[in-house]
């Protein structure tokens, strides 16, 4: 019986869902929908000095962030580095704190725990963990400098269903390589 009940719910998810973007589509078609390309973000400076996170380039994904302090990483080493903002994100979204690709391809710079998140709750200052993967340089970073970078980008709440078993797919549990190397 149980099993029936959650396999009906799974149907009317699946029905719902499927009604949500035929009435998108046809709000969109009729011009009754706005495409949303600025999300308001409250930004709070700890650190008054440093610039405000800005796109360098229109369309860019990601803006700058940068360190309140200066350290030196050695090889091999992480730290934890401050970039003196809190940010309040709406409901709905989070954001994301990736690696700057100059930093990675010169300097070996990454992020340990990348994409790094940051719930929509949360107050505290952003903070980056670091990484320097060189085998032989230490990495100095200056007051100011360019970290990472930070996208925002708008996220689902899973309902989970526990059920029996999943539906088969053609992968399957094939996962770590199994499509090749």
């Amino acid at each position: 019986m149980q099993l029936l009940l959650q396999n009906i719910y799974q149907l009317i998810l699946e029905e719902l869902e499927k009604l949500k973007k035929v009435s998108y589509l046809n709000q969109e078609k009729e011009g009754r929908i706005e495409s949303v390309s600025e999300l308001n973000i409250k930004i709070k400076k700890i650190n008054q000095k440093l610039p405000t996170p800005f796109y360098a380039y229109d369309g860019d994904a990601g803006c700058d962030l940068y360190s309140s302090i200066d350290l030196i990483i050695k090889p091999g080493e992480r730290a934890i580095v401050p970039t003196g903002i809190a940010v309040s994100i709406p409901q709905g979204f989070a954001g994301f704190v990736q690696p700057r690709s100059g930093l990675a391809a010169n300097h070996g710079i990454s992020i340990v725990n990348t994409p790094g998140l940051i719930d929509s709750k949360y107050r505290g200052e952003i903070k980056v963990v670091l990484l320097n993967t060189d085998l032989k340089d230490s990495f100095q970073i200056n007051k100011g400098d360019k970290i990472c970078q930070l996208i925002f980008q708008k996220v689902e709440k899973a309902n989970f269903v526990v059920v029996d078993d999943l539906e088969k797919t053609e992968r399957g549990d094939g996962g770590f390589g199994s499509t090749g190397v």
